[in-house]
């Protein structure tokens, strides 16, 4: 009730120009609405997006966004290479019986291109895309804007130890301004599902602390954890040695806006 239960998008925004939008979960639907009550039901929107991979929670929002519902409204997504075209990856799922419509036939303009290992210009932001440790193919993104740093890693596969940091992590979080990180398991947690492709919250801390980032939001978190849960799991977490090398450490919930501008 007070964290959320939305699946994985985030919007950076950078100062007037359309935001950036960091995967397609059912958070992509309440972004829409408000973009609209924002921008007004006559001004057509434009948003381009970086989608981490094309696991259910991360897509299910894409027919459901209102600005490309209508004529007018463009989206650009950037996603991870596929075996076949993005597009037509996407459109086995949009489809039906499992939904009425693909995504071709939606009246806003959808574009899909594939990424990895690159950088792409957007307005002033220029975002760095690598891939992270996770089941299939997943990205992970570092926006840079204005002297400001978001790193972006919603899904991660914590390694055996939880110690060692891959390369391209580390790259992404490298001394930025804000960590949005995967830290869907407590360690009991983690120890009976330890392949599922995810991290433990000390773990997030670790890598954070590890890439010298000034702060961290624990992100994807498991539906199973109750908000007391989240309070307890926030609290447990600033409290890490290792927290203790961060600006601070919070807990994503539905509506949190951050200014991650340099103080």
């Amino acid at each position: 009730m007070r964290y959320g239960g939305n699946t994985s998008c985030v919007s950076l925004e950078v100062g007037d120009e359309p935001p950036i939008v960091l995967d397609l979960g059912s958070g992509l639907r309440p972004l829409g609405h408000a973009l609209e009550d924002r921008f007004g039901l006559d001004a057509p929107i434009e948003l381009t997006a970086f989608l981490t991979h094309l696991h259910w929670d991360h897509i299910i929002g894409l027919p459901f966004c209102r600005p490309i519902l209508r004529l007018g409204g463009t989206m650009e997504v950037f996603g991870p290479p596929q075996d076949g075209d993005l597009h037509e990856v996407i459109d086995r799922v949009v489809v039906p019986p499992f939904f009425p419509v693909q995504v071709k036939q939606l009246h806003g303009s959808i574009r899909f291109q594939e990424v990895a290992d690159d950088t792409v210009a957007v307005g002033s932001a220029k975002v760095t895309v690598r891939r992270v440790p996770h089941v299939g193919t997943t990205l992970g993104f570092r926006i840079e804007a204005n002297g400001s740093s978001v790193a972006y890693v919603s899904d991660h596969q914590a390694p055996d130890d939880r110690q060692s940091v891959s390369d391209a992590v580390l790259e992404l979080c490298d001394g930025a301004d804000l960590v949005i990180h995967d830290a869907q398991y407590t360690d009991d947690e983690f120890a009976e599902k330890a392949t599922w492709g995810h991290s433990t919250i000390a773990y997030a801390v670790h890598v954070a602390a590890e890439a010298g980032a000034r702060r961290l939001v624990l992100y994807h978190h498991d539906p199973l954890h109750s908000d007391d849960d989240m309070d307890r799991i926030v609290d447990e977490a600033v409290c890490f040695e290792r927290a203790g090398r961060l600006d601070g450490v919070v807990g994503a919930a539905e509506g949190l806006a951050i200014d991650v501008g340099r103080r």
